[in-house]
């Protein structure tokens, strides 16, 4: 989903804690969320996401910090008055209710006169494109029309905030994609700022406007989709959004506009075309994404950033294939390559002897 420039802060978290006995699921994390943006809360089970995201909801209280949403203190507030709606990863639909009576629970629990709610109800089933449906039970749908119920029910209130808990878990991975763009597309469509909480790094990266990433309680890295993925701060965030290699070694030359580490794994030394505030000798790790890496029988020219090795192993996965490349010093480098390209220029084979090589542009130092 774009990030739209210059939007408003609309949700604002200062400090939060939160403990359940002696352990910490929120360890002072603080962020800041635009006015109609789709943000996601990014990590592995356990990492605090879902626990930030039931102090928004407000069926957890933060045990030290505040929260605000739109100018107001979420404190002062009772769940029930909150501009708030969530949308459960099971949709908690009523199996005795049409789909058109689901939507309109929430409504007829506030008293909203019957000609409001039957045109709220329309207009939230014609968003979601489930009108022909209206008098069938959950169990007549599938699970992505289901999803569309669920998400009309929590929009067809008007909440500024919506709140998706792991939105994708129940739908088959082959309609994944599919549900995926168009949820985004439906939530474009109205005046409300969107969290979402996933652990599926490809969730989070086709979805959302900008990402936070979380580990053990706190926050890791925040930023557009491209940002993290392209620059992660520590080895935590490059490795888990996509995969990367990882080489470990020190700086032995410092510039502006450049670096030179030597890796123990490689030959020559790596040339990384971005400098860095560290002394000389300074440990540090060189992040290298798979389609960053050339796979070659031909030994590079140059004197840096290059290995030999052996294939491994090879994975045909359609639009690209998958290459596992053992160096001498015994280090496995992934290689993504085009799959159209290897077969014009000819693909190296199991077991052949190879080169694996990146430009200076392709390295992010990290030095967390």
């Amino acid at each position: 989903m774009p990030l739209r420039a210059n939007a408003p802060e609309f949700i604002r978290i200062d400090n939060v804690v939160k403990k359940f006995g002696d352990s910490v699921a929120v360890d002072n994390v603080s962020l800041s969320i635009r006015k109609n943006e789709l943000f996601a809360l990014l990590g592995s089970s356990g990492c605090g996401k879902s626990t930030l995201l039931r102090i928004l909801a407000g069926f957890e209280t933060a045990t030290s910090g505040r929260v605000f949403v739109d100018g107001q203190d979420l404190a002062t507030m009772p769940p029930y008055k909150r501009p708030v709606n969530m949308m459960f990863q099971s949709y908690a639909l009523f199996p005795h209710m049409s789909v058109e009576g689901n939507i309109a629970f929430g409504l007829k629990q506030e008293g909203v006169p019957r000609a409001e709610i039957r045109e709220r109800v329309k207009d939230a089933l014609d968003l979601v494109q489930m009108g022909r449906f209206a008098q069938r039970k959950p169990h007549q749908l599938s699970g992505g029309q289901q999803q569309r119920v669920a998400l009309a029910r929590s929009l067809v209130k008007r909440p500024k905030l919506l709140l998706l808990d792991e939105p994708m878990s129940a739908l088959d991975k082959q309609i994944r994609a599919k549900t995926q763009l168009e949820l985004v597309n439906i939530i474009d469509k109205v005046d409300v700022t969107c969290v979402m909480v996933t652990h599926d790094q490809e969730e989070a990266m086709t979805m959302a406007s900008r990402l936070a990433v979380m580990s053990e309680g706190r926050i890791v890295q925040v930023g557009t989709p491209n940002e993290v993925y392209e620059y992660p701060n520590t080895r935590f965030s490059a490795q888990f959004i996509g995969s990367t290699n990882l080489f470990d070694g020190h700086v032995v030359e410092d510039e502006p506009d450049h670096i030179y580490v030597e890796c123990a794994d490689l030959p020559v030394r790596m040339h990384i075309s971005h400098g860095i505030t560290g002394p000389l000798g300074m440990p540090v790790s060189i992040s290298i994404r798979p389609e960053r890496v050339l796979v070659s029988t031909a030994k590079p020219e140059g004197n840096d950033n290059y290995a030999r090795g052996a294939v491994s192993n090879v994975a045909y996965m359609g639009s690209y294939t998958l290459y596992h490349v053992k160096l001498d010093s015994g280090k496995v480098v992934v290689a993504n390559l085009s799959s159209s390209r290897l077969m014009q220029q000819g693909a190296p084979a199991y077991g052949d002897e190879v080169y694996v090589t990146w430009s200076a542009s392709s390295g992010t130092v990290l030095t967390v």
